[in-house]
């Protein structure tokens, strides 16, 4: 039924884009980017690029590096456990990870768990703060975390691999190449991460046990020019890992988890003089397995493969008006031991549109609509304006109606799974002020953000947990980043910040959400001369509710970092790392300590 009703809308961009092929040829740029809504539409929201000098100054997990350089706090199961993200005192289901413009949420639990994604398989990592589903569908309520591959098209032939050791005997390698003879482009990556995890925990004759983990990834990116006005592009990703659960300060724990995430994507691009095309196949699976007992072979699994086609329709229709349009369909088959197999069918169609109405105002709006059997879906929308006031001061606002879908586990899990959820749904509005003074950037964002039908699992009868949409939620507060860039002859200083000052309450039951802190600061200095660098890293995240009758609380905590690093023959990197260099006992979860100061080394070689 969601087929048939998406085929004219389907049929209508197809001869757009036939049109398309008859007009003059448009060459294509050095660089191609898939994910181009993030670039062309997000004028009027808070967006943080973090490119690969940030990325190689972190530990290689996705929680790492956001933590120590974003407002978004994450609550760890303990180091390179389950991971969880709260961005604008959301919860983890309500932010949204595209993969090059894909959205890569687990069908199953409606999160991704970052400590599964490996940051140097990527060219950049870019935060978008705020709701974005009118653009990438679910969970875009929070914001969005945006993983990018940029294919190059310039000769180039480019190597890297990165070796890292240290406390715990935990163990980094990753190779890189990048190469192109400009007709032709391929990037490839591998990375090997694992650890015995021991660590103590501070003030306790305990240590970690059952922490040890292992995790492989493999990343291809491949293109190729037909002319020079079309190119296919090829995008795979395999992530295996192996984690045995770690316990508690009072339970030592016997589990262990396997997954299995693969994703693989097709693309066509054109280019046709006002016009751009961009056809999109994906696969995309995921596959648990949970050992109740580590050395036994009993286990409970789950699985999922989505099927998805997109096509995007870009068109300028002069340089101040932008019009582009989006189909997508995705099928989803679920099974496993303990949700029932099941199929659901998704089709949107999603508009967007940008005008310049001068060189300092510009606005945008998006509106999308989903069509589906399983649950209703409202219409989504975003409007956004961006004035350049002053020259050194713009000025933003953005106001969205945003959604998250429930889960194949929320809808079929076997006993407690409720077929007749509806989908979580949030307004939300926010004011930005971007500072620019010569080397000195600074923002100010204030929000505000309504959730609606929150979904909630709770006791019915005995012991039995189903999910229902009973809670509203009401979130607001301030974010600011700041950056200060100096150069004094070889001399280079660099100092970041991150702050946010979050307030996120169950209406319902009048009560703080959990581990949502009031308080959250980030900062970061570096300086270089010539081929050495030395840099500081500091994390502040304040005192959290663990209960949803706040009578229990965890300490806040901060945590500092150091590293060096030297360049030889401009093609051999040296570095070394002091984790928690002040020893602070913490911990993001309760009970859940996290390790005391640690230490690593890393050498690189270019070629």
């Amino acid at each position: 039924m969601t087929f048939k009703k998406l085929s004219l809308v389907s049929v209508l961009f197809v001869c757009q884009f036939a049109l398309a092929q008859n007009d003059s040829i448009r060459t294509l740029e050095v660089v191609e980017i898939s994910d181009v809504q993030l670039k062309n539409y997000s004028n009027s929201q808070s967006v943080q690029k973090l490119n690969d000098s940030i990325i190689n100054k972190n530990q290689s997990s996705l929680t790492s590096l956001l933590n120590y350089n974003t407002v978004i706090y994450f609550k760890e199961n303990g180091l390179g456990m389950v991971s969880s993200p709260s961005f604008r005192g959301t919860t983890a289901q309500q932010t949204a990870v595209i993969w090059n413009g894909i959205n890569i949420n687990s069908q199953l639990n409606g999160q991704t768990d970052f400590n599964t994604l490996t940051t140097r398989n990527f060219d950049n990592i870019t935060v978008r703060a705020g709701g974005g589903s009118s653009i990438y569908g679910s969970s875009a309520i929070g914001g969005s975390i945006h993983l990018n591959n940029n294919l190059s098209f310039r000769n180039h032939f480019d190597n890297q691999v990165r070796l890292s050791y240290g406390s715990f005997n935990t163990f980094g390698g990753h190779y890189k190449i990048d190469v192109s003879d400009g007709k032709f482009a391929v990037q490839a990556s591998i990375s090997r991460n694992s650890s015995d995890n021991d660590y103590d925990y501070l003030d306790t004759d305990k240590k970690n046990e059952n922490g040890q983990f292992y995790n492989t990834s493999i990343n291809v990116v491949a293109g190729y020019k037909l002319n020079d006005s079309n190119i296919l592009k090829i995008y795979s990703q395999v992530f295996d890992s192996e984690r045995h659960f770690s316990g508690s300060l009072g339970f030592v724990s016997k589990t262990k988890y396997q997954d299995v995430n693969t994703r693989n994507m097709l693309e066509w691009t054109g280019l046709y003089s006002k016009f751009t095309s961009k056809f999109k196949v994906a696969f995309i699976s995921e596959n648990y397995k949970y050992f109740e007992d580590a050395e036994g072979t009993f286990f409970t699994h789950g699985k999922t493969e989505s099927a998805i086609a997109k096509y995007d329709l870009a068109f300028n229709l002069n340089e101040e008006i932008s019009v582009n349009s989006i189909f997508e369909y995705n099928r989803t088959k679920g099974f496993g031991s303990d949700i029932q197999e099941e199929v659901r069918e998704i089709g949107s169609g999603t508009l967007l549109f940008k005008l310049l109405v001068s060189d300092a105002f510009l606005y945008e709006l998006s509106v999308r609509k989903e069509l589906t059997n399983n649950y209703k879906s409202p219409v989504l929308f975003s409007l956004g304006t961006n004035l350049k006031v002053t020259s050194f001061y713009n000025l933003k606002f953005n106001a969205s109606r945003n959604f998250r879908i429930p889960t194949f586990n929320d809808l079929y899990w076997r006993g407690s799974g409720n077929p007749e959820l509806n989908p979580e749904t949030s307004y939300q509005a926010e004011i930005g002020n971007d500072f620019t003074f010569e080397n000195f950037t600074f923002s100010a964002t204030g929000y505000y953000i309504k959730i609606d039908n929150m979904l909630r699992w709770s006791p019915e009868s005995g012991s039995l947990w189903t999910p229902n949409n009973v809670a509203k939620v009401k979130t607001y507060g301030v974010e600011g980043y700041l950056n200060w860039n100096k150069n004094f002859g070889k001399n280079n200083f660099d100092f970041n910040a991150s702050y946010a000052y979050t307030i996120s309450n169950d209406e319902k039951l009048d009560k703080r959400l959990i581990y949502v802190p009031y308080h959250k600061l980030t900062s970061s200095a570096s300086y270089s001369f010539g081929d050495f660098t030395a840099y500081y890293q500091y994390l502040f995240n304040g005192e959290v509710f663990t209960s949803s009758d706040n009578a229990y609380t965890l300490d806040g905590y901060s945590v500092s970092n150091i590293g060096i690093n030297y360049t030889f023959f401009k093609s051999v990197d040296i570095g070394f790392e002091a984790l928690n260099i002040y020893n602070e006992n913490y911990q993001s979860t309760l009970n859940r300590p996290l390790p005391g100061r640690n230490f690593n080394m890393n050498l690189t070689f270019k070629f």
